[in-house]
């Protein structure tokens, strides 16, 4: 995949005390989530990163590795579900908010929590999928984050798309992350997208 261009996400919206306190993972899923969630009053989310804040936390293990203290704040800001916690205080928000760090197909998953919520009677639910850049020493173990982005969607009740769950037998891995290559799905206006993960297909079928 050729290199991308890094843009500094755009939070001027915030006041500059509190953005100084979001990371650049951070950051990136307040550029991409508030504007979608300003017409919306309880509004639930579901934000999903892989890997979550990994310069933060090798960051946190080299103060450790060197027996340096560790600082509260940032062990505090480096948790799976501060993303959510610090939109919830910025935002006054307290709907039902939901941080997860599933496997390669964690796209698909938040979207079947969304879809869950709006089962049980949500008008909308906010989708915020985010993967930071590793640092370069998660370079063996970490391949499927080719670049720093974040996908942010409003999600509400409809039968635009459609999303079914096979099985796996021979399909090779989607070789962009699953989020990215239904961007690009919808953009193409594509009718349909399949993304493999281990044993687990994912299809969709957009009605168009």
């Amino acid at each position: 995949m050729p290199a991308v261009a890094e843009q500094a996400p755009d939070v001027s919206f915030l006041p500059a005390m509190q953005r100084r306190r979001l990371s650049h993972l951070a950051r990136m899923a307040f550029a991409v989530g508030w504007p979608l969630a300003e017409s919306c009053k309880d509004l639930p989310l579901v934000f999903v990163s892989r890997h979550g804040e990994t310069p933060r936390t090798f960051e946190i293990l080299s103060d450790l590795a060197n027996e340096q203290p560790l600082s509260p704040t940032q062990f505090s800001l480096s948790v799976h579900n501060a993303v959510i916690g610090l939109w919830s205080i910025m935002r006054g928000e307290t709907s039902e908010m939901t941080a997860l760090a599933a496997a390669g197909d964690g796209f698909e998953q938040g979207v079947m929590e969304a879809a869950c919520l709006l089962r049980e009677g949500a008008p909308a639910v906010l989708l915020i999928v985010t993967e930071e850049q590793p640092p370069a020493a998660y370079g063996p173990w970490i391949a499927d984050v080719p670049f720093a982005y974040a996908l942010g969607l409003l999600l509400t009740p409809g039968d635009d798309w459609q999303l079914t769950l096979g099985e796996n037998s021979a399909g090779a891995p989607a070789s962009e992350p699953h989020a990215l290559s239904w961007l690009r799905c919808l953009l193409k206006s594509d009718s349909t997208c399949t993304h493999t993960w281990k044993s687990r297909t994912w299809n969709w079928q957009r009605k168009l």
